[in-house]
């Protein structure tokens, strides 16, 4: 039954080569498993996250599966990516990096590269002193880089508490309890490096 399943969806994808949903959904298989392979993640790994099953995670990425929104959602947050980045490949030999602001807890994140897993670079806008949530310092695993394009930044890093202006840069283990914020009434531009883990941890949902 399910071979004949498949033969049928291939069938059905062939016949709509002329169509651009077909081609789209036909290019999500390997995306995913590019995806999941950047992050040397298992299969059961990933459906640990999603809550969708091995087998299904299988199928998707082998194109024996059709996707529905219900499934690209999860697998779109747990590896990080716009839900546009699983159903439409970059465009062929075009490098530009189109931006998409990413708000969280009165943050602006604008995301400067694309690719799975690895380093992230953004740049990061803290709103000024006191319009932000109370300083909370958090840990997680990684390492982290940042330079202050502009503004003043309020940096602290376990039990010590430092001041960077512009031109100003610093790195540190984000296994150390650290915040970061605007230290006056401007808001404060940084250029950010992190990990997939510091990524995780700048744009998971507010709890406050």
């Amino acid at each position: 039954m399910e071979d004949n399943m498949d033969g049928n969806m291939d069938g059905n994808m062939d016949g709509n080569m002329g169509d651009p949903a077909g081609d789209v959904l036909a290019g999500v298989g390997p995306r995913l498993r590019a995806l999941r392979r950047a992050r040397s993640a298992t299969l059961a790994a990933l459906a640990t996250e999603t809550g969708l099953t091995a087998s299904t995670l299988s199928r998707l990425e082998n194109g024996k599966l059709r996707p529905t929104l219900e499934q690209l959602l999860p697998l779109a947050r747990a590896h990080g990516v716009p839900l546009d980045d699983l159903v439409a490949a970059p465009p062929t030999g075009d490098p530009r990096v189109h931006l998409r602001p990413v708000r969280r807890s009165g943050l602006v994140m604008v995301p400067l590269t694309r690719r799975a897993g690895g380093i992230q670079a953004y740049k990061v806008i803290y709103p000024p002193a006191g319009q932000a949530p109370t300083m909370n310092l958090q840990t997680h695993e990684g390492y982290e880089w940042f330079y202050v394009l502009n503004g003043h930044v309020r940096f602290a890093l376990g039990e010590q508490e430092f001041r960077l202006g512009v031109g100003e840069a610093a790195e540190f283990d984000t296994r150390t309890p650290h915040w970061i914020g605007s230290a006056d009434s401007r808001p404060a531009e940084l250029l950010a490096l992190f990990g997939p883990q510091g990524e995780r941890a700048h744009l998971a949902p507010s709890r406050h």
